[in-house]
């Protein structure tokens, strides 16, 4: 299992239809207003940050690197080490935002690559992932 929980096992009608259900929500909570208020923080927290490079599988390093959501952590000066990068709930929570679109990200930052990138290429994907999914009102 990933860090954004998603699992491809998707044989009965019913595991489809959770599907298409799990996908109106992320949809939903991308569109919303609060999705669209931290996607407009994150796409601004990724143009400050002076080395574009983006990790996976945990919210911050020690050293100062982070995923996407912990670039706006990081830009809030929220603590992060007491929050579970696993725990989407609670990541949620934390950066007031629907546990759908926690995961969404989560998801877009560590595995929607199919080959190997770089931390570079890993911003530069998800830059544009937040500019794809900004609305003309936001």
């Amino acid at each position: 299992m990933s860090r954004s929980g998603y699992a491809d096992d998707f044989e009965t009608a019913e595991e489809q239809w959770a599907l298409i259900r799990w996908r109106g929500a992320v949809n939903a909570a991308i569109r919303g207003k609060r999705g669209q208020a931290f996607l407009r923080e994150l796409g601004e927290a990724m143009d400050a940050m002076p080395v574009k490079e983006l990790i996976a599988d945990e919210l911050a390093t020690a050293s100062g690197e982070h995923c996407a959501i912990g670039v706006v952590g990081a830009a809030r000066g929220t603590d992060m080490r007491d929050l579970d990068p696993e725990d989407a709930p609670s990541v949620a929570m934390a950066f007031g935002i629907a546990p759908a679109l926690a995961k969404e990200v989560v998801f877009m930052n560590d595995e929607a690559a199919w080959w190997a990138e770089t931390p570079a290429q890993r911003w530069q994907r998800m830059r544009n992932w937040v500019s794809e999914n900004l609305t003309n009102a936001a």
